[in-house]
């Protein structure tokens, strides 16, 4: 929904409620995992408006270059509320399980998507026979803007491949070739034409006009001047999105601000807080960055808490899908933002469907899963008493 929208029911409900049940403490509903990051330009929210407009309010139809096969028919299908997804519209990807073994992609256009929907009269896709494959569940959107103007040397500075503090933990970032497209930033680290790649389930994307480029063309059917091919005729057409609507949607995403963290004064979250550190979570979930500079001031410099250090860690047998995507093995994930995790039901139907393929319905379902370099601080955590638990879980779904 525009968020000029949400700009009215604030001022009724306030009418209807008085100020002072609205305070900066208790932010309405909507405000928590919505709205554009605080210091726009008038100029800045316009296009804040026009791409919100285009991921939450434009839905394709056939007229307009839907299909003949897809995934979800807008943005906003995918990303209710600009939160998680719903496996209802889950991605299905398919290829190899080797890193060393030349790719096994067998449609003719080289995509490695499952459009498992179709409009009348063609068939959805299936896996093909014998290719191993990976189900993913959409992740949300929000302070994505903030996860993108981190400099690349912050990320390397939390790297460490070879795991030479021996704790375990073995961090690496994604280095893959971005398209032609996209536009380098000027604080990358490449390794020579490699560079690194930070959004995504297994940091497939480079950056977020790649990643809007691919979710048009590969989720919605929809081509665009940055990739024209048809994904179901694998032959080259008109651009079904402008480059405008591509170039406000990405706007929309750098600008949408990150999650708001409730209740961070009550004393089992702030234990909570406390149990997160000493059982080693935030070895990964790293809780602060920093932004460098941006174009946009309001992402310039800005510490924020996304819970991620955007390395690739090997999570084990239990979370091995099988699948490899890019340079990154079928048991190594990027790690997940942990911020907004407490409100992922309120965009997936009422209750929590978490990890990549959506399997962990609770918090606690997802840390038990974890292996691999997560090992140890399971293990911590399955020692805790029922109430460090409980502080834990809490202080996590307060994020």
């Amino acid at each position: 929904m525009p968020k000029i929208i949400y700009f009215f029911i604030s001022l009724s409900l306030i009418a209807l409620l008085g100020c002072e049940n609205l305070g900066p403490e208790e932010p309405m509903e909507f405000e928590l995992l919505d709205g554009p990051l605080d210091g726009l330009s008038v100029s800045e929210q316009q296009l804040f408006l026009a791409g919100d407009i285009a991921f939450n309010d434009d839905v394709f139809t056939v007229e307009k270059g839907l299909g003949p096969l897809f995934v979800g028919t807008s943005c906003e299908s995918c990303h209710s509320g600009d939160g998680k997804g719903h496996p209802f519209n889950q991605l299905v990807r398919f290829g190899n399980n080797n890193l060393n073994l030349p790719s096994m992609l067998s449609l003719g256009d080289g995509r490695n998507q499952i459009q498992n929907k179709a409009i009348p009269g063609f068939e959805p896709e299936t896996v093909p026979d014998g290719f191993p494959f990976s189900i993913l569940v959409a992740p949300a959107v929000t302070g994505l803007g903030l996860l993108d103007a981190v400099p690349d040397a912050d990320i390397l500075a939390l790297a460490d491949p070879s795991d030479a503090n021996q704790d375990g933990i073995s961090g690496r970032p994604h280095y893959n070739i971005p398209p032609e497209f996209t536009k380098i930033r000027n604080n990358s680290v490449p390794q020579g034409n490699n560079y690194i790649f930070r959004f995504g389930k297994k940091a497939g994307s480079y950056d977020l006009l790649h990643q809007s480029v691919s979710a048009y063309n590969q989720d919605i059917g929809i081509t665009s001047l940055y990739d024209p091919i048809d994904p179901f005729s694998g032959l080259e057409e008109d651009p079904e999105v402008s480059t405008q609507t591509l170039n406000d949607v990405v706007f929309y995403l750098k600008t949408l601000k990150a999650p708001v963290p409730r209740n961070q004064a009550d004393p089992d979250i702030i234990t909570g807080k406390e149990l997160f550190q000493s059982i080693q979570c935030a070895a990964c979930h790293t809780p602060t960055l920093t932004t460098g500079f941006s174009p946009i001031e309001s992402l310039s410099f800005k510490e924020f808490h996304p819970y991620t250090d955007l390395l690739l860690h090997d999570m084990g047998p239990e979370l091995d899908d099988g699948f490899t995507e890019g340079n990154v093995g079928t048991s190594e994930w990027r790690t997940p933002p942990l911020w907004g995790i407490g409100l992922s039901g309120n965009s997936q139907g009422g209750q929590m469907f978490l990890l990549h393929d959506g399997r962990a319905s609770s918090i606690e379902e997802a840390i038990e899963l974890h292996g691999g370099e997560a090992d140890n601080s399971k293990a911590q955590y399955l020692s805790l008493t029922p109430k460090e638990k409980s502080q834990l879980i809490k202080f996590i779904n307060s994020l």
